[in-house]
């Protein structure tokens, strides 16, 4: 296998993994080798995404995590020592996301909401993954930003402003730990068919939603929104063993939106 694709013997712990991104790198990790323990509220998906990549011969343990506690990410990452012995790999990439609003009808309620999921479980992810890195020789974290955290974020201003905070995290985290053989690094999609963009209560849902869609496309230079594979790809690049010095990054992912 292709150094920058094996994965063989490593330990994966993947936040927010019953749908969306996390749910397909937990299928590329685990084809590829990986052993994996995976994190999501959702249960009744998490169990069904173990047993279906259990049926193809992949290590994998479903864990609850609710990702603005603390003690369920620690837990996490208890588990992947307890039944692995080392933590090598941890993305953290459960978040959520708000309605289109304007800035000045936000609400003290919607930050803390965005801020308790996306940052929250960013900090206490990293809190304990990387003590657990450092003990097992090194790894890589990738935590999942996205454009509004490098740029504005028009009418999605509390998501915007907890993305940015994911940005500082990750390249504190870099600069702190890169002499302990630990990379961290944050990648940053435009808008992507997840259920975050298309599921029931998503930006792209209700009776707008080819509008809001048509809108979205028309913003890339592409043309068009991104697919969840394209952003896994660079995902699986940025936990490759063979990427060895690339550290505190803001990966754009976004079809040229940044170019502009």
């Amino acid at each position: 296998m292709d150094p920058m694709l094996d994965f063989t013997g490593k330990v994966a712990l993947i936040t927010g993994a019953a749908s969306g991104f996390g749910k397909l790198l937990a299928a590329e990790l685990g084809k590829r080798g990986a052993r994996l323990v995976l994190g999501d509220i959702n249960m009744d998906a998490l169990d069904k995404l173990v047993a279906d990549l259990e049926g193809q011969g992949v290590t994998a343990l479903a864990r609850r995590c609710d990702v603005s506690s603390e003690a369920d990410c620690k837990a996490m990452v208890d588990t992947a020592v307890e039944q692995f012995g080392r933590l090598d790999m941890a993305v953290n990439n459960a978040g959520i996301a708000h309605g289109f609003i304007p800035i000045h009808e936000l609400t003290g309620e919607l930050l803390d909401q965005q801020m308790n999921v996306n940052v929250k479980g960013v900090m206490f992810g990293m809190k304990h993954q990387i003590p657990a890195m450092k003990a097992s020789g090194g790894g890589a974290i990738v935590n999942t930003s996205s454009m509004a955290g490098i740029g504005g974020g028009p009418k999605i201003g509390a998501y915007a402003a907890s993305k940015h905070a994911v940005i500082g995290l990750t390249r504190t985290a870099a600069v702190e730990s890169g002499r302990k053989n630990i990379r961290v690094n944050a990648i940053c999609p435009y808008y992507t068919r997840t259920p975050m963009l298309e599921g029931g209560e998503g930006l792209a849902s209700g009776g707008e939603a080819e509008q809001t869609l048509a809108m979205m496309a028309a913003g890339s230079p592409m043309k068009r929104i991104g697919e969840p594979e394209e952003i896994v790809a660079v995902m699986l690049m940025l936990l490759s063993p063979a990427n060895t010095y690339m550290n505190g990054q803001a990966v754009a992912v976004d079809g040229g939106v940044s170019a502009f």
